[in-house]
């Protein structure tokens, strides 16, 4: 299902506008769902720019984001996917939305180094997501140093399990989502953390990443295999 964005909340760079265009091409589920893993390649990405085939949203009130490839020599590549903004509301949740794969079962996993927040210092990651106000997120939070698994009905965010572990800030952790039918399994640094099942949303959608109020967080090492 297409991921509909209001035109507030598209990027102005020329490769996304360009891919929200052809949105009929590259958001069909039924071409872009592979079995091969999708691993985000941040090395040709220009700095200071918007990543390629991500679109930008926001769950609740406040600024959309500001989502933007930035250098980091503790990277992979030395590059990161980075959401800067500091919006400091607290019911906000920035979100980078993957163009390129649609799919429900599908497992998903990243790099992430909480930087800088007040409010929060978290980061994420979306499955499932048909608009931005419907989707599941699994995030770690450096501030209150836990992990917590969410279902967005309607906007309105739900927890559905979580745990209490560790989340050093200005460290890279992995966080991986993976997503089979009504269960779905969390795993943090290496190990699992939890599991858990619900079945709100059982069809194909979007995969991404999230933020939560003025939480700045860097993405690394992005990896998306569906598993339909």
């Amino acid at each position: 299902m297409p991921f509909p964005l209001n035109p507030v909340h598209r990027t102005l760079t020329p490769t996304i506008v360009l891919a929200l265009a052809i949105g009929g091409v590259l958001m069909s589920p039924n071409t872009q769902a592979q079995s091969a893993t999708t691993q985000i390649d941040l090395s040709g990405m220009k700095p200071g720019m918007a990543p390629d085939d991500f679109a930008f949203s926001r769950t609740g009130s406040g600024a959309v984001g500001e989502w933007r490839v930035m250098d980091d020599p503790t990277a992979s590549n030395r590059r990161v996917i980075a959401q800067t903004s500091t919006d400091k509301t607290d019911y906000r949740f920035p979100l980078a939305v993957y163009q390129r794969v649609s799919a429900k079962n599908v497992d998903m996993k990243v790099q992430f180094k909480p930087v800088a927040g007040k409010v929060d210092q978290a980061g994420g990651i979306v499955v499932r997501l048909t608009s931005p106000d419907d989707y599941y997120v699994v995030r770690a939070n450096a501030l209150e140093d836990n992990v917590r698994f969410y279902r967005v009905l309607k906007g309105k965010r739900q927890e559905l399990k979580g745990a209490n572990t560790k989340v050093a800030a200005n460290e890279w952790h992995n966080l991986e989502l993976r997503a089979e039918g009504d269960r779905f399994t969390i795993s943090f640094d290496g190990r699992q953390l939890f599991a858990a099942q619900d079945a709100t949303f059982n069809g194909a959608g979007r995969v991404g990443l999230w933020t939560k109020a003025d939480s700045v967080t860097y993405f690394d090492t992005i990896a998306i295999t569906p598993l339909d």
